[in-house]
């Protein structure tokens, strides 16, 4: 499957750095569900996070650290599940 989200997340300084930087990571995801799984048990761990989709995909969005909480709480809409839709 296609990765559509991506979840950047700080990675924990080990050692001495011989100067200030602010190391990260990025995972890519197939689903926004999986990118919110694993954004959540980044942010439990402490670490900063901020996840967005891949272009080209819409629609495009972007969720900057201050907003991660809210997303990890919004409801996913059933009818942007391939297959869920509710028409008959």
């Amino acid at each position: 499957m296609v990765p559509h989200w991506y979840v950047t997340f700080e990675v924990r300084k080990r050692g001495l750095l011989p100067r200030q930087r602010s190391p990260r990571e990025t995972k890519t995801f197939a689903t926004e569900a999986e990118a919110k799984l694993f954004a959540r048990a980044k942010l439990d761990e402490g670490l900063a996070v901020f996840a967005g989709t891949i272009n080209p995909h819409l629609p495009r969005r972007l969720i900057p650290a201050s907003g991660i909480a809210a997303w990890l709480l919004e409801e996913q809409d059933p009818s942007a599940i391939p297959g869920t839709s509710d028409e008959s």
